[in-house]
């Protein structure tokens, strides 16, 4: 595990993000050993307060103003959280009400990830694992992207010096019985079906192909499931299966990757879980559109499951739930998936 220190983006100030920041430190010092916040020391302190209000049985979590990423060793307290402030402070009066879209908190949290993401890319940091960010409020704000996988590609593209399009990145969902990757993420499904090209189904099995062998250290079995019911059921419902995806199945074959399908979509799911100690029939399933890939994985447990961004130059990972404005400020979101997050970064840079 390299020595250079962890960054984890605060996320969306009105949301959960904060609060389960502040229950993994405090639950898994140990995970959580080497990592620093970026973010806003008022949005945290008021996170710590909230969690510490409805916990008597534990110590109020400590917000520590650090002056760089390496600062962590100089901690005063063994319950104080490392919080780098990139941003302008935001006073008392000015934190994003609970629960609610501002514009505030979008600018806010797409400028701790922009920080994060390039710290990461000049090799300042090890990695970065970030809290959920809400589209509406990025919106708000004028940010041009619709998440997190949008925004840290179009900053690794910059950083590289190329166009966006030519830094292509893939969304995979990852929990210990099933992983997914999607072949099109935060577009309408008019424009996701659109989306599957003979061109991106291939790119998404060479990205993914890539990724698995580099953390993995072997080739990984990709399944990719179909885009109709039934997979196409040879033509009757669409021809998407015969026209595109098996072409560029056999695309891949040819370039040496292992890869079956299209598969049913309503089966391959099941063939690929890892369950009661045994592994699935696949490694990964290729899905066309997000919900088709992302459905499957939450099913089986939010609370374990991680986003990973692939293609990038940095190694990024996120929890898969979003910013529950529903039941933020109410002290009851579940820091699992974001120490599953932490945990998976952990074992990706060994």
């Amino acid at each position: 595990m390299t020595s250079k220190p962890m960054v984890i983006t605060m996320g969306d100030a009105a949301g959960i993000g904060p609060e389960i920041i502040v229950k993994a430190f405090r639950d898994a010092p140990e995970q959580m050993q080497g990592c620093v916040v970026v973010g806003d020391l008022a949005v945290m302190q008021r996170a710590a307060l909230l969690v510490a209000q409805c916990d008597y049985h534990a110590p109020q979590m400590q917000m520590q103003l650090v002056g760089a990423v390496e600062d962590t060793t100089q901690l005063n307290s063994p319950i104080a959280i490392p919080v780098l402030q990139v941003t302008p402070p935001l006073a008392a009066d000015e934190l994003p009400p609970w629960g609610q879209i501002s514009a505030t908190a979008g600018k806010l949290a797409a400028d701790c990830v922009v920080w994060a993401a390039n710290a990461a890319l000049r090799g300042e940091v090890s990695a970065l694992v970030t809290a959920p960010l809400h589209k509406e409020a990025l919106f708000a704000a004028g940010v041009p992207f619709a998440g997190h996988t949008e925004l840290l590609q179009a900053c690794a593209a910059a950083h590289a010096g190329l166009a966006v399009d030519d830094m292509p990145v893939r969304m995979m969902l990852a929990s210990p019985e099933l992983k997914t990757v999607l072949v099109s993420i935060h577009v309408s499904l008019r424009q996701a079906i659109e989306a599957v090209t003979v061109d991106n189904v291939l790119q998404t099995l060479r990205i993914t192909h890539a990724a698995e062998l580099a953390t993995t250290g072997r080739a990984p079995h990709m399944a990719v499931a179909g885009l109709n019911p039934h997979a196409g059921e040879g033509g009757l419902m669409g021809r998407e299966e015969l026209d595109i995806i098996i072409p560029a199945l056999q695309q891949a074959r040819a370039e040496g990757m292992q890869v079956s399908g299209p598969f049913a979509p309503d089966t391959v799911f099941m063939r690929a879980r890892a369950k009661n100690g045994r592994a699935g029939e696949f490694d990964v399933v290729i899905a066309m559109y997000h919900d088709q890939g992302l459905i499957p994985v939450k099913y089986l447990g939010v609370d374990q499951g991680v986003n990973v961004t692939l293609g990038l130059p940095m190694v990024r990972t996120s929890p898969d739930h979003g910013t529950a404005f529903d039941v933020a400020g109410t002290a009851k979101a579940d820091a699992s998936s974001l120490l599953a997050a932490v945990v998976m970064v952990r074992a990706l840079n060994r």
